[in-house]
């Protein structure tokens, strides 16, 4: 339901003084902060400048769509001028207008969640100017922002009292002073927006620290789960050696105290010597055994390679939050260089960290000051990884370098006794890349630092190329349908749905993974929830929608909230309430999915 909250006439200078001012109070009064106040107010007044310089006169027209939170504000500016013949150069950016700022339409786009235009000219005439000119239909823009969560639910009565608040209009004002005045809040906003991105950069180090907390997390859980492991082996082997070694001891002592009681017969002064040496024995064995199994420390089971797609970059991030506070020195900086590209790995990467994390752990202990930097790259086949830790420590000498990967063997240097070690962490790290398939390296001087190496193939050689998808596997083939959707009974129902369909699922349970299975591979069709573990995805709905590359691929919702105008305002294909039915979900996507992917 559409609520109409306000129309204005432009016809005069003045007119657009009016249109910034009561946008301004429209935005206050639908609970926008002071920032998306002055965006508002700035992307109106630009593009009602646009309509009086341009086409001579127009409108604005303010609505309010929705009935339930969030509610979205919609801005419709209208005029019957000569269009716009050079509609997408202006939309990219290049062009400038010889009469204004040449930010009105983009700066309009970049100010709103949702921006649309249509315009239409007369091609087939035009002036020496490169103006066309004809018959034309004038353009319509129209302007969609989210209203907040936290604001008021706008209803017929409450956008009628609005009217009541505006106030008066001041005479003096001219558009050069609102040209003015757009400047400084365009300045104001890229002020704002540097300080934007300082907070995302703090954002982004506190997910960095979040992720190695989530690494270190999963390792004590693949830890707890390896001594599980090794417990019940343990219990297993203590159980059998138990009996193997006990009964027949347990039988001996038994018969040899038989002989002693004389249960069978008399036995000679010899027999009995004899047979209390058999019994001592027998004891003695008995209590060995014992202390054998008690001091034994099993180490159970075989190491798996649980090879699985990662991406390196990912990797640096959980290093870079689980390593931070190893740095307790001011004068040591720990430096992740990101690889040139994107670098997909199939491999274990829990192995491949712990790899690194040996050798960060031990240039940051070797190193006064200076750096520890770490890179990541493709091997010019493609077909492995070279990772390298390059420190300014005091280095180690060409007789030491092989000595440090032998198993507890450590080179004398003057940091040794502030520096404790077991000597098992770099003959660790050989042995791990020698399962993944790889090996290592060192390049070092004294006094000039130290550059471990590992170079690991890019497909762990037990998996049979992951990534290539058999069309006669199952799912393997089939045109893929990204369904976002955090009810796991759910998800379970749409695989069951579109299983033998000749469509492939792919599955996300929050936008974040939406968005990193999308960057993998591009959907055909979205089904998508509206409300995900607590949140909304209404906005992302609108960002994709507004993204050029992105808003041709159809978006279906399926929700339990019956909000089908808002869905689509905001530009979804399709709407069903849940549960969906079958042949209705598969009806729709092979409509969509034929209009996006004609044969």
């Amino acid at each position: 339901m559409s609520i109409r909250v306000l129309t204005l006439r432009i016809e005069q200078e003045l007119d657009v003084v009016a249109s910034r001012q009561r946008a301004r109070q429209i935005a206050a009064l639908c609970g926008f902060n002071a920032q998306d106040q002055a965006r508002i107010a700035t992307a109106v007044s630009e593009l009602a400048r646009n309509v009086y310089s341009y086409a001579g006169n127009g409108r604005v027209e303010f609505a309010v769509e929705g009935t339930t939170s969030p509610q979205l504000l919609v801005i419709r500016i209208e005029d019957k001028g000569p269009g716009i013949p050079h509609l997408d150069l202006v939309l990219s950016g290049r062009y400038q207008s010889r009469t204004g700022m040449g930010m009105g339409i983009i700066g309009a786009r970049r100010l709103m969640d949702q921006f649309d235009i249509q315009t239409a000219t007369d091609q087939g005439a035009g002036t020496g100017t490169g103006t066309a000119v004809g018959t034309s239909t004038g353009t319509t823009i129209t302007l969609k922002k989210l209203l907040p969560h936290d604001a008021p639910l706008l209803t017929a009565a409450s956008v009628g009292e609005m009217s009541a608040q505006f106030a008066a209009l001041a005479a003096d004002v001219s558009v050069a002073e609102v040209q003015q005045q757009n400047k400084e809040l365009l300045a104001t906003l890229a002020e704002l927006k540097t300080r934007q991105d300082e907070l995302m950069q703090l954002t982004r180090e506190l997910e960095d620290t979040n992720r190695g907390v989530v690494a270190l997390y999963a390792e004590l859980d693949e830890k707890a789960d390896h001594l599980r492991r090794a417990d019940e082996m343990k219990t297993r082997f203590l159980s059998n050696m138990s009996h193997e070694f006990r009964t027949p001891l347990s039988s001996i002592r038994a018969l040899t105290r038989l002989l002693l009681e004389r249960v069978d017969g008399e036995l000679t002064p010899e027999q009995e010597k004899q047979v209390r040496f058999i019994l001592k024995g027998a004891e003695s064995l008995t209590e060995l055994v014992d202390d054998l199994l008690d001091l034994a420390k099993i180490e159970a089971g075989k190491i798996d390679v649980r090879a699985a797609p990662f991406e390196v970059n990912d990797m640096f991030s959980a290093l870079r939050g689980m390593l931070r506070p190893l740095l307790v020195s001011s004068t040591v900086e720990l430096l992740f260089d990101e690889p040139e590209g994107p670098i997909t790995m199939m491999t274990d990467e829990a192995k491949v960290s712990q790899i690194l994390r040996n050798f960060i752990s031990n240039a940051l202990k070797f190193t006064e000051a200076g750096h520890v930097r770490v890179s990541a790259t493709l091997l010019p086949k493609g077909d492995a990884v070279r990772f390298e830790v390059a420190d300014t420590g005091i280095g180690i000498a060409p007789e030491h370098q092989q000595l440090i990967f032998e198993e507890f063997s450590q080179v004398e240097n003057r940091l040794q006794h502030r520096v404790k070690g077991t000597g098992l962490g770099l003959p660790l790290c050989r042995r791990l890349a020698n399962l993944l398939g790889g090996s290592v390296s060192l390049r070092s001087a004294p006094g000039a630092g130290s550059t471990f190496s590992a170079t690991i193939p890019l497909l762990h050689d037990d998996m049979p190329q992951p990534h290539v998808l058999r069309p006669d596997a199952p799912d393997a083939a089939g045109i893929p349908v990204l369904v976002v959707e955090d009810d796991r009974s759910t998800q379970l129902l749409y695989r069951s749905y579109l299983r033998n369909t000749g469509y492939r699922v792919i599955a996300a349970r929050s936008v974040w993974e939406a968005e990193q299975a999308w960057a993998v591979e591009r959907p055909a069709a979205i089904i998508l929830d509206l409300y995900l573990n607590g949140g909304d995805s209404w906005r992302w709905l609108a960002r994709i929608k507004d993204d050029e590359h992105r808003k041709h691929v159809p978006v279906i919702i399926a929700s339990e909230v019956a909000d089908r105008q808002k869905a689509f305002s905001l530009g979804a294909d399709a709407y069903f309430s849940k549960p969906v039915a079958r042949d209705e979900l598969l009806a729709q996507l092979n409509t969509l999915c034929h209009q996006e992917r004609p044969s």
